[in-house]
């Protein structure tokens, strides 16, 4: 069976994360963009991140462009953006497509692992996130729509 430990990702430096190094951990893995109108979701994620890390939990952010291109920047405007005017502290990836044939291999997996509305894999827009477990299966897909804050009694379960 795959889980995320199967998958390998890029650090927002261009090292290679090798998720197996996560197991253990609860993650909140999200495709994020600077200029969206979700973007203040960061404070949310970011609270997330401080309010449960002691415990094992972790959010991992993914930017992309393929959504109204809102996520122009390089990886170090990125960090930057999300730094200065959110506060993270949570990992940040190389931006990634999350659709489509060049799909981040980990995207793929999730969104066949936790469908979408009427069974959907497609990711429709910015800020989408899953819920992973401590043995790094996908427990469930958030909508763009969903604040950071609904996802706290979920994330308790986990912990």
């Amino acid at each position: 069976m795959t889980t995320i430990a199967d998958f390998t990702v890029t650090t927002n430096r261009g090292e290679p994360l090798d998720l197996a190094e996560k197991l253990g951990t609860v993650l909140l893995v999200v495709n994020t963009a600077s200029k969206c109108g979700f973007t203040p979701q960061y404070e949310g994620l970011e609270a997330l991140q401080q309010r449960f890390a002691d415990r094992g939990f972790e959010v991992l952010g993914f930017p992309c462009n393929q959504f109204g291109a809102q996520e122009p920047g390089d990886a170090e405007e990125i960090a930057q953006f999300c730094k200065v005017n959110f506060g993270v502290t949570f990992p940040l990836m190389a931006k990634v497509d999350v659709n489509g044939p060049d799909a981040s291999p980990v995207f793929d997996w999730m969104k066949g692992e936790a469908k979408g509305l009427l069974g959907s894999k497609t990711i429709k827009w910015n800020f989408t996130k899953f819920l992973i477990d401590r043995e790094g299966n996908v427990v469930r897909r958030y909508a763009p729509t969903d604040r950071p804050e609904s996802i706290a009694t979920d994330i308790e379960k986990l912990l």
